[in-house]
């Protein structure tokens, strides 16, 4: 990596000279004709895990042990959503959703690899993502990429006559979950499994009484992203506040 930036703002006590770096380009996952680059905290910090609730806050994410967020010189497509889960309402389709899986346990679970998760982890990169460069990922880049050293992590696993079909891998944080990576069996896609995780999630969050479920990045105009803007009310974070985003005219 280059260089470090400035030095972060004040996070919390003793954090005030938490460094940020700067990536090297690299590809954009999402927009192939594009170069993208990020924003990462020192990940040989001791004090990640507890600034991370800080940085969710400032548009950053995990994956692994990396604290990130795009920072590319000429876009500034992707944003950072969440959903304030005690105003979150249904609409039709998720209800239909929820009352079709009404057969789907769900269970909060310690955040490690079993053969059971590794393999439908495998199935669902292999149809998902094809020749992508995470298809042939194994238990190694299982444990580096969803379950990390630092975070304090949990699974939510959906299981249907006990079988495993959904894995949503989920950071806990001060007032907050935050929904790191979804993963379930792709013959299973009519059941709308992702969108299930996601409220199973936000049930989640409202037994525990925590504030908001955290969805990553979104980006108007990428068809894979549009499904999160059927989450309502949504929030997004425009580089200083957050902001209510609207619902998308379906």
């Amino acid at each position: 990596m280059p260089s470090a930036t400035p030095p972060i703002a004040d996070t919390g006590p003793d954090a005030g000279d938490l460094r940020l770096f700067h990536t090297a380009v690299h590809p954009c996952g999402y927009w192939p004709e594009r170069e993208a680059r990020d924003l990462v905290l020192d990940p040989h910090d001791p004090r990640l895990g507890q600034v991370y609730p800080q940085a969710l806050r400032w548009g950053f994410r995990r994956s692994g042990d990396i604290v990130y967020r795009p920072h590319c010189a000429t876009c500034r497509a992707c944003m950072s959503v969440r959903i304030p889960v005690d105003a979150f309402a249904p609409n039709r389709s998720q209800r239909r959703t929820a009352a079709r899986n009404l057969d789907i346990e769900s269970r909060v679970v310690a955040a490690e690899r079993s053969d059971e998760r590794l393999a439908l982890y495998r199935r669902y990169l292999a149809a998902r993502h094809p020749a992508g460069g995470m298809d042939d990922h194994g238990a190694s880049e299982f444990d580096q990429f969803l379950i990390g050293t630092w975070n304090d992590g949990r699974l939510l696993e959906l299981r249907l006559h006990g079988q495993l079909v959904a894995v949503a891998v989920t950071d806990l944080v001060d007032d907050a979950l935050s929904a790191v990576y979804t993963f379930y069996e792709p013959e299973l896609v009519s059941r709308g499994l992702g969108t299930l995780a996601i409220l199973r999630q936000i049930a989640w969050a409202r037994r525990e009484g925590r504030r908001h479920l955290y969805l990553g990045y979104w980006i108007d105009g990428h068809r894979k992203m549009t499904y999160k803007r059927n989450f309502q009310p949504l929030e997004g974070f425009d580089g200083l506040l957050w902001r209510a985003l609207p619902e998308l005219a379906r």
